[in-house]
């Protein structure tokens, strides 16, 4: 086994499963039992949850929505959806703790590394809410400052797609997948993987990204057990 801590990064839009916004608790539940059988492998687990099922700040600054408001409200929807994950680990006899970035006891305890190591180290799984705290920075950001802090070894982010593509698979039938590629090449091809910001701290820091399909039962497994089932960024 490759990792003794990850940070995994779910978005928001998968969480809705085959509803329309919201949150679906068949996808919730497939989620909880895949973080619940790596614990058991003995890994570290840090999560961040995107908010896009409820709220997108940028879509509602398009429609007359203040930007910093907007990111507020984002910040809060990743917060109902890191509640609702905890809530399904802990049913499921997993031991969680919710930390937020922006001060809001008793919902969460606020964020600091040493908390996040902490909670790490005696084996509870450690769900970042509420972004950075700060508006103009995504949730991709905020995990790839996670996984940095807490000294992860990867980052996996978990999206509908099996990988990163050379264009986007689900609109080019011509696109073809990586199974490894470089920070630098993501900028030279523009390929909108992540936002810039996030990107950019992770090759900084030298944190590797590794792009799956979380939507599939049983695939967090098989990343960490090895099996080259999606696409590696490094530097």
């Amino acid at each position: 086994m490759d990792y003794k801590r990850i940070l995994l990064k779910l978005s928001g839009e998968s969480l809705m499963g085959a509803k329309q916004h919201g949150i679906d608790e068949t996808r919730l539940a497939e989620y909880a039992m895949q973080i619940k059988e790596v614990a058991q492998m003995g890994v570290q687990i840090g999560i961040v949850i995107g908010g896009g099922n409820i709220f997108r700040g940028l879509s509602g600054a398009s429609k007359g929505f203040d930007r910093v408001k907007g990111d507020q409200m984002g910040m809060l929807a990743t917060v109902i959806n890191s509640l609702a994950l905890s809530s399904a680990l802990e049913a499921i006899g997993v031991k969680v703790r919710v930390l937020t970035a922006v001060r809001m006891e008793p919902i969460g305890e606020f964020y600091s590394k040493q908390k996040a190591i902490e909670a790490l180290e005696r084996g509870e799984i450690a769900i970042f809410s509420a972004g950075t705290g700060n508006p103009y920075f995504t949730t991709d950001t905020g995990s790839s400052l996670r996984a940095i802090e807490i000294e992860a070894d990867v980052m996996l982010k978990g999206t509908r797609v099996d990988g990163i593509y050379t264009a986007d698979p689900e609109k080019d039938p011509n696109a073809t997948k990586f199974t490894d590629i470089t920070y630098d090449e993501i900028y030279n091809r523009n390929l909108k993987i992540m936002d810039l910001t996030a990107t950019t701290m992770c090759k900084e820091n030298n944190m590797p990204i590794y792009v799956f399909d979380m939507d599939t039962v049983g695939n967090l497994k098989k990343v960490i057990s090895g099996e080259k089932i999606g696409t590696l960024v490094h530097n």
